[in-house]
């Protein structure tokens, strides 16, 4: 089984704040709801903050997780409203249909490969001064860039973008975000250390797909793209596609 959750955040709430502040408290908060310790399977999930009253965390996971302890630190927990919602997810994988069109949203971290990076990091120099070195990760930093990132990588995924003759491909960069953030380390003892600082350029994508490959486009579902998925990058979700006359 596989299982999408939405866990409403209260933004006035310093447990929320810290969510919201550090990719990776989010990610630590998400795989505390699942029973099974140490976390095995693969989960996605994706912190939408574009609502100034609430945020929107999504969390895909292969077992049915549970969300107390996000509502009690960071939600509205003595509220009557639902504060989290869990859905099976087959439905929708079982709708995937070769020619189908679907909403989408996805935020990645969109990146390249090279050897000669313009500022190389002490890491990615000490990684380059290798026998054969692959190259490194540097993040895509102009729309442009990002954008075409998301048009070639599209149809590896099981889909297409429809297109017109206005609009061209139906997709657009709808945000851009340059996160920093100290990615704290588990010392011999167990407890956290202080760690190195990770910088982490996003897009977010809204538009159109159409399903060209159903099995490839359930895979990548389920497993996500790009890399940066422990904080917050590769969840793409879809949503029935409506038009303007409704």
């Amino acid at each position: 089984m596989t299982y999408l959750s939405r866990i409403w955040l209260n933004p006035l709430r310093t447990g929320a704040q810290g969510l919201i502040r550090s990719p990776q408290k989010t990610h630590a908060a998400v795989l505390g709801g699942l029973a099974a310790q140490p976390v095995t399977e693969r989960v996605l999930w994706r912190l939408e903050t574009s609502q100034p009253h609430r945020a929107e965390l999504l969390v895909l996971t292969e077992t049915r997780p549970s969300w107390e302890h996000l509502v009690e630190q960071a939600g509205w927990p003595g509220s009557d409203q639902p504060q989290a919602m869990v859905r099976d997810y087959q439905p929708l994988l079982d709708r995937l249909q070769r020619g189908r069109e679907f909403a989408f949203r996805l935020r990645a971290n969109p990146v390249t490969a090279t050897r000669t990076p313009t500022k190389p990091s002490a890491r990615q120099k000490e990684h380059l001064a290798q026998e054969r070195p692959r190259g490194v990760r540097v993040p895509h930093r102009t729309a442009a860039h990002q954008l075409t990132w998301l048009l070639d990588r599209v149809e590896r995924w099981g889909f297409t973008l429809p297109t017109s003759q206005d609009t061209g491909p139906a997709a657009r960069l709808t945000a851009r975000e340059r996160l920093t953030f100290t990615k704290s380390t588990a010392g011999a003892t167990g407890a956290n250390t202080s760690g190195r600082r990770v910088t982490l350029s996003t897009a977010t994508f809204d538009g159109a797909l159409r399903v060209t490959d159903p099995d490839q486009a359930r895979h990548t579902l389920l497993h996500g793209v790009g890399p940066a998925k422990a904080y917050g990058c590769g969840l793409i979700t879809l949503a029935p596609l409506t038009t303007a006359g409704g």
